[in-house]
């Protein structure tokens, strides 16, 4: 994880009046704001439950896909893996974000939730890829395909799906792990139950390109999904702004406070996929309005805008020049 700031001290900068102060405010309690909270312990659990549902789904979808021929099944199958390493990872990185922080690493492990996002984005795309490209081949070399067998498999795999979805739904809206791992196990079902109509319509017909194509419906479908979380997790890896945190608005909080005569060098980022942190000076001619002040601001952060790890520095002499002064926005 990189400095809050360019040039950003923590201990308060050496200026020329020596009247710069500088406050923190860290709240790490659960807190639902603006896209963000704290996912609880329990997640955990749903983490094991739904890695062991959905393990166990693959193996079996696995083994008949390849005795029925079915590439869909085969197709869902290697999706559903790549749920499984995903939740693996993000169960992980959960772990990981719990360490306290030590050594150089000065906010901890918080950031691997990022990185699993990330890694989970790319590691869909790749399986999207590999599912596409079969599909297709076997679009110009259709094979013969036990329709029932499609049927009953993805009937449980509905069912498996479904049921792993319902673990994450409440805390989807808290956290970037959460939100794929719901994403993808109610996409499954969707697609699960495509199969399922699929495989009657083969029975009916003999059509057996239409195993293929709803394999390429399972591609076009999870690729829609995964765009959005590839580009939220890469936004997160490049510290932008969490979505639903406008830095503008923010601003204009802060610059809106009683004795705050402007403000610069204010920075917002994600420290995980669930904490947000702050950096600003604020200009305050008529002195250090006290710490009690500092603290209000930083309480006011956490309950408007959910960011937990607030930095604030008070600058008293509009004269005295910060190096971060160009970055003013008051």
């Amino acid at each position: 994880m990189s400095e809050p700031a360019p040039g950003h001290r923590h201990g308060g900068h050496d200026h020329a009046d020596g009247q710069d102060h500088e406050a923190h405010g860290h709240s790490h309690a659960g807190h639902s704001h603006a896209g963000h909270s704290h996912a609880p312990a329990s997640f955990g659990m749903a983490f094991a439950i739904g890695t062991a549902l959905n393990l166990g789904f693959v193996i079996v979808e696995a083994i008949y896909g390849v005795l029925s021929g079915s590439m869909a099944l085969l197709a869902d199958a290697g999706h559903n893996l790549s749920d499984v390493l995903g939740l693996v990872i993000a169960w992980i990185a959960a772990i990981l974000a719990k360490r306290r922080p030590k050594g150089r690493y000065t906010y901890g492990l918080r950031g691997s939730s990022i990185l699993a996002a990330l890694f989970n984005a790319v590691l869909l795309l790749v399986a999207l890829g590999v599912i596409a490209m079969e599909a297709v081949r076997r679009l110009f070399e259709p094979a013969p395909i036990a329709g029932m067998t499609v049927i009953i498999v993805a009937l449980v795999g509905i069912a498996v799906n479904t049921a792993t979805a319902l673990l994450f739904m409440r805390g989807r809206k808290g956290d970037i792990n959460i939100r794929a791992a719901f994403l993808h196990m109610a996409a499954d079902a969707a697609v699960s139950a495509g199969v399922v109509v699929a495989g009657f319509i083969i029975l009916r017909t003999g059509w057996g390109w239409l195993d293929p194509a709803v394999s390429l419906g399972i591609a076009a479908i999870v690729a829609i999904g995964t765009w959005g979380l590839l580009r939220d997790s890469i936004d997160m890896s490049l510290q932008a702004a969490p979505p639903g945190l406008e830095p503008d608005a923010i601003g204009a909080f802060l610059r809106a406070r009683d004795k705050v005569e402007a403000i610069h060098d204010l920075h917002v980022w994600p420290m995980s996929t669930t904490e947000t942190a702050l950096t600003v000076h604020l200009l305050v001619p008529s002195g250090y309005p006290g710490d009690t002040f500092v603290a209000d601001v930083c309480s006011a952060l956490k309950e408007k805008f959910g960011i937990g790890h607030a930095t604030i520095q008070i600058e008293t002499d509009s004269k005295a020049h910060c190096a971060l002064e160009p970055d003013r926005t008051g």
